[in-house]
């Protein structure tokens, strides 16, 4: 199992979308690229965008991040986010979670 550290789990969140090998591999300068997509709406902070902040989102419950708001379908969805769920939900939200905005 790959190590997150808390500040970096959005980082690696975003590679594993587009790249399994860059995960793997460690390709921290791909990860920036691929991030900065998700930057105009998410920081990888516990600052809330457009998106809420992604800081310690690796165990985190869904849809719990404060001052948030959620789907009403995410926030039932009794989701606990993990690299599992996470890179399912990234890749095609609706099909984790039906009904999601």
């Amino acid at each position: 199992m790959r190590k997150i550290i808390p500040n970096a789990a959005a980082t690696a969140l975003f590679l594993s979308l587009s790249s399994a090998s860059a995960l793997a591999d460690g390709d921290a300068e791909n990860g920036k690229k691929l991030f900065a997509r998700c930057s105009a709406c998410h920081a990888i902070t516990d600052q809330n965008k457009v998106g809420p902040g992604l800081q310690n989102v690796v165990g985190r419950p869904a849809a719990s991040q404060p001052q948030y708001k959620y789907s009403t379908a995410l926030t039932a969805s009794g989701l606990t986010w993990d690299e599992v769920n996470l890179d399912a939900f990234l890749k095609a939200p609706t099909t984790v979670v039906k009904s999601t905005a």
